[in-house]
């Protein structure tokens, strides 16, 4: 944690409080058995201002989760929203990764969360390339995990749950103490999932290819963009079932996320993707989804939501 950011406040449950205050009761239920939804978000620095990145969109998956997972969020969506905002003007920051979560709190310690009040928290630190500084030109190496994705009916991937993340702290470990940057999973079919925390996509044979939510992926609104940004770049984006042989003879293959952003991938198991560098097609939308998010260009989907209201 940068010492910076914890000079900061925190929103927490309808007031700021300095970041060493924002504490919880070691009996919170949230403790003992993950219950909690989150979202990780970016704030930019545009040439506009700082300005929030698809922020309502990552609102309203927060509550989405929450309602799978019967937490009932005791603010409305414009207050969460507005919390964020609030959040880095507050802090006087130009850019950040955001972290609101919602979690259940102190009251009893059983498994039943009945009763057990929901907190709601924000808050912001500075945060770099989430797979190494270089990973945006050059590429990450990765592996095929040995961990499968979690599997339908068990925990909900649709929902940023905090217990799910103990599956991907297994994913990302392994793939670290093996020398990899990041691990890609394989659903409980065997099929390409997603990585510890990122979606995946892949180019072959002049298609973009994504796995479709049913393979356990988390519905990225990275990946949402992406999509929206080759589709309207006239690429035919196909969402289907990946069988883990694509990835070695694929032509390029990339991961995103609101950490990871658009971060090509140049080995797999230590074969190269295509040239082993960053490929054509990735760069192409890289350039776009940047100039976009960094306020270089029209803004043509209204993802931007200037913090000073710009």
């Amino acid at each position: 944690m940068n010492p910076q950011d914890e000079k900061g406040k925190i929103w927490f449950s309808g007031k700021f409080v300095d970041w060493k205050d924002a504490n919880i009761h070691v009996m919170s239920h949230v403790i003992h058995y993950g219950s909690a939804v989150f979202e990780g978000l970016r704030c930019y620095d545009t040439a506009n201002g700082p300005a929030t990145f698809r922020l309502m969109d990552h609102v309203k998956r927060l509550f989405d989760s929450a309602k799978i997972y019967r937490m009932q969020i005791p603010f409305s969506e414009q207050e969460v929203f507005e919390a964020c905002q609030e959040t880095v003007r507050i802090n006087n920051l130009k850019s950040a990764y955001l972290r609101p979560i919602a979690f259940r709190g102190y009251k009893t310690l059983g498994v039943d969360p009945t009763g057990i009040p929901i907190e709601v928290v924000v808050g912001a630190l500075s945060w770099g390339k989430y797979l190494g500084d270089e990973a945006i030109n050059d590429g990450v190496d990765v592996r095929v995990s040995s961990w499968t994705r979690i599997a339908p009916n068990t925990f909900p991937a649709m929902a940023k749950c905090g217990a799910n993340y103990m599956n991907s702290q297994l994913i990302k470990m392994e793939a670290m103490c093996d020398g990899y940057v990041e691990g890609i999973a394989l659903d409980a079919n065997g099929y390409v999932s997603e990585g510890s925390g990122e979606n995946i996509f892949i180019i072959w044979r002049g298609k973009i290819i994504t796995p479709p939510l049913g393979a356990s992926v988390l519905p990225g609104i990275t990946r949402d963009s992406v999509i929206r940004i080759a589709r309207d770049m006239k690429y035919e984006v196909c969402e289907q079932l990946i069988p883990r042989e694509l990835l070695y003879i694929a032509d390029e293959v990339f991961f995103t996320g609101s950490a990871a952003e658009v971060s090509p991938i140049r080995t797999i198991d230590r074969i190269p993707v295509g040239s082993g560098t960053r490929g054509p097609v990735t760069e192409k939308i890289q350039r776009r989804f940047f100039d976009i998010i960094e306020g270089k260009v029209k803004d043509p989907y209204g993802w931007l939501s200037y913090v000073y209201n710009k």
